[in-house]
């Protein structure tokens, strides 16, 4: 399947009765999604880094042909603002290679603060393991530009396709594959509201065509409240029936 549907994070007390049984142990929620779904976003990575063990864990603990997508730790992104990255790309790297054939996209999610620098973004991508997928998330304006299309694309990097509150909603597709993450359709409050079946629908479009020019296509549901992502993602999944996983 080139099409990969799932959620940013998936243990959250709010998605009891949601997607866990009442009353399950939070060391179990893991199994619970991944009998739903088949690729997942980790979050937590960002504050806190995982230790190699854990991702090596995760390769024997996670089932054949799921994928995990990880945010980048916060001190490489919003620390050193990409500035000086070797110390904590051989961390990524020596994770990555752990992870084995679970790895899917290492997310690269820059500040609000941070303007664009070519330069550094140049520099950055070009220190990446080529065998390392990576996905940059913009949150400055200034980086909506066709030079940063074109300089990601050198690089395949995925530009990362986003809809949120506040947010540029550009289809940018850089690399052999397409990164999306859903914050939410409320207009005023990142994160929040439930998309409509209308909404989804003009995703699933988007996919399609993505998938129909040879993109693999990783979707991630970040409005969580309440279970939103949870249903969000089966319903965008049941509208790409076989091509979604």
């Amino acid at each position: 399947m080139n099409i990969h549907i799932g959620t940013s994070g998936w243990s959250y007390d709010h998605w009891e009765n949601v997607l866990y049984p009442p009353g399950l142990p939070t060391r179990e929620r893991l199994q619970y999604y991944v009998a739903r779904f088949s690729t997942v976003e980790l979050n937590a990575s960002f504050y806190r880094w995982p230790r190699d063990t854990t991702f090596a864990g995760w390769r024997t603990r996670l089932p054949a042909g799921f994928s995990l997508s990880v945010k980048a730790p916060r001190g490489l992104t919003h620390g050193k603002k990409l500035y000086g990255p070797e110390v904590w790309i051989e961390r990524i790297s020596r994770c990555w290679h752990e992870l084995g054939d679970k790895r899917a996209v290492l997310l690269v999610q820059l500040p609000p603060g941070m303007a664009r620098d070519d330069a550094r973004l140049d520099y950055f991508l070009g220190a990446m393991p080529e065998w390392i997928r990576v996905a940059v998330e913009f949150r400055h304006p200034s980086w909506e530009h066709p030079e940063v299309y074109g300089l990601l694309e050198r690089h395949q990097a995925a530009y990362t396709v986003m809809s949120g509150a506040n947010l540029p909603c550009n289809l940018q597709a850089t690399a052999p594959f397409v990164y999306v993450r859903l914050h939410g359709p409320d207009h005023q409050h990142l994160y929040g509201g439930s998309y409509s079946d209308e909404e989804l629908g003009w995703w699933a479009d988007r996919i399609r065509e993505w998938r129909s020019s040879g993109k693999e296509v990783f979707a991630y549901f970040n409005n969580d409240g309440g279970g939103n992502a949870v249903r969000n993602a089966a319903t965008l999944r049941g509208m790409l029936g076989d091509g979604g996983e």
